[in-house]
């Protein structure tokens, strides 16, 4: 369902203050004050201020002063007129950035459910900073009760703006905690207690900041542990989370990710920065695709992986330290959740494009361009290997190939340009600039726009990764019995456990799912028999693919490591004997 499709034929007013009423939760409702009341009174806190006293020698008063001023910094203050006021206006932003913002009604109506039995954490993946909007806004839009998110500290510091994202349900985290022990305190505390009454779902990104590949991030563990202490200990019957899939035609801060990248400082968040951004709603950003997926409890999941007995031999208010198994259960289910918000997203044409692209660096990289026709057929030819590959794609059916091609390319003219039937990579100088680009300039100009387009290729990464890494198998073993083709993309699983989405406690498995299982043996069907879609192009394609992770890792790694692994790649070695230096 388009949820700007009705807002486009009716009265945003309306839509704005017409009546909100979410389904109720099971526990008795609480206000934000409360709520930060609960924090203060709770033994927890009164513990480590104890601790914080002692190891200070500050008066109690003093220590819990402190606790106060922190939760002040850091609470929200949830107001429904506020959300009023952000459906109003991001009413106007969206249907100004996006054609379409496409939702699956089907995970929307099982989160209705949800909320009504089970504290709920929602788990989304950063792509931009629209991310942070666009859940609350698609709940609102469908009466479903709007989350408390997790956001960084800057934003608070936003004139007018960080207010409005605090009442707005916003609250706000210091990026860098270190080893501050009663920030922590107040921070788990206050986590714990929004969970524990219920007070409304809470949004929390697993991957801590925004990625600036458009690629999946390692899970960061720190704070995932206090999502689910309630549950571990017993002070909650079980927490349901749902992933969530945000994916993009076009992202909004393509350019600025890559200049990241490149070294550029980030822009420090403030509402005049804002306000010179809205010159980015006169662009196109093409269409959003918001995949809710299917709710996880946490009960189950944790069923015979933890003993939570252990939690009932220590008061729950005195700090503990979480057990091995316990932290490798949380990483399994970080992980887990992640490769969900994987396999949930949607792969758009401009993605597949930049696959193609990038496998013709000469051609991109000079004056020569590529030949449109070339794109266009590889493009189409790939669009088949990824459906095969399990990959959610968003390709109109109503509207020829060329012309899906066409558009995209239309819509990131920013990067490419078409010209008597070649692609080029845009390198041209900007009008506005008054001196002339140096060398210097046009490089970081080509690696910014070299990198948007890794960025966009790094999208459909995840569905082609594990038919690479087999393809690079079948290449290095030249066999194709399965337990050696198997036991090197383990070999690559683990060289690679940083760089790709791979589920813990599953090394000596090519999948992480029962649905995978099955799409494996297709992927070993397509690659083994080479016979679909001409098999030596497919190998190609899927080698080309991961070969620059592996010429990175070769670069970046220690050499008298990396070069005799890599040897072994490249002369065809047992992949059981560089697994064991490997691991040396």
């Amino acid at each position: 369902v388009d949820v700007l499709e009705e807002r486009r034929h009716g009265s945003d007013l309306g839509f704005t203050f017409r009546t909100f009423s979410p389904p109720s939760c099971p526990a008795p409702s609480v206000s934000s004050s409360d709520l930060r009341q609960s924090v203060l009174d709770s033994l927890f806190l009164r513990h480590v201020a104890k601790e914080v006293a002692v190891e200070t020698g500050s008066p109690l008063e003093m220590v819990m002063g402190d606790a106060r001023s922190i939760l002040e910094e850091m609470s929200q203050n949830l107001q429904l007129g506020f959300i009023r006021l952000m459906a109003f206006t991001l009413t106007k932003v969206f249907k100004k950035l996006f054609r379409s913002i496409f939702i699956n009604m089907d995970g929307l109506n099982t989160l209705q459910q949800a909320v009504q039995e089970n504290p709920v954490v929602l788990m989304p993946n950063h792509r931009s900073y629209v991310d942070f909007l666009i859940i609350s806004y698609i709940l609102f839009a469908f009466d479903l009760p709007v989350p408390v998110i997790a956001a960084g500290i800057p934003l608070a510091g936003m004139k007018i703006v960080g207010e409005i994202l605090r009442r707005s349900g916003a609250f706000f985290i210091r990026r860098s905690i270190g080893s501050d022990k009663l920030y922590w305190a107040v921070l788990s505390e206050y986590v714990r207690t929004i969970i524990r009454k219920e007070f409304a779902p809470f949004e929390f990104y697993v991957e801590g900041l925004r990625s600036r590949t458009l690629k999946s991030l390692t899970p960061k563990l720190g704070e995932i542990f206090g999502k689910y202490g309630p549950f571990f200990k017993g002070e909650v019957f079980d927490i349901t989370l749902v992933p969530i899939s945000v994916s993009y035609d076009r992202v909004l801060e393509e350019s600025l990710l890559a200049h990241e990248l490149l070294g550029v400082p980030k822009p420090r968040e403030s509402t005049a920065g804002l306000l010179k951004a809205t010159r980015i709603l006169q662009e196109d950003f093409g269409s959003m695709f918001v995949n809710f997926g299917c709710p996880l409890s946490v009960r189950s999941l944790c069923e015979g992986r933890i003993d939570r007995c252990r939690f009932n031999l220590r008061p729950r208010h005195v700090p503990q330290q979480p057990s091995a198994d316990v932290q490798a259960c949380v990483s399994w289910l970080a992980h887990l959740v992640v490769r969900l918000q994987e396999e949930g997203s949607v792969i758009g044409p401009w993605s597949l494009m930049c696959c193609q692209l990038l496998q013709n660096p000469v051609h991109v990289l000079t004056g020569d361009g590529l030949d449109w026709q070339q794109l266009s057929d590889g493009t189409v030819w790939s669009r088949r290997l990824a459906v095969d590959c399990g990959a959610r794609l968003s390709w109109s059916g109503s509207v020829s190939d060329p012309d899906v091609m066409t558009s995209a390319a239309a819509l990131h003219r920013s990067v490419v340009q078409r010209r008597r039937g070649r692609v080029y990579l845009l390198q041209g100088e900007e009008p506005e600039r008054r001196r002339p680009i140096g060398s210097e300039d046009g490089v970081m100009r080509t690696a910014a726009a070299v990198l948007m387009l890794a960025s966009y290729r790094n999208q459909a990464l995840h569905v082609f990764v594990r038919p690479a890494m087999l393809a690079a198998a079948l290449n290095v073993t030249r066999s194709r019995r399965r337990e050696q083709l198997l036991g090197f993309f383990c070999f690559l699983q683990d060289v690679f456990s940083h760089e790709f989405i791979f589920v813990p406690g599953r090394s000596t498995q090519v999948t992480d799912s029962p649905e995978e299982s099955q799409q494996l043996r297709t992927n070993m069907k397509i690659i083994s028999e080479l016979t679909d879609y001409s098999g030596l192009e497919v190998l190609s394609f899927l080698q080309k693919l991961l070969q620059p992770f592996i010429d990175s890792y070769q670069v970046l790694q220690p050499p008298c490591l990396t070069g005799i692994i890599f040897c072994f790649w490249n002369i065809g070695f047992a992949s059981q004997i560089a697994a064991e230096i490997f691991k040396k």
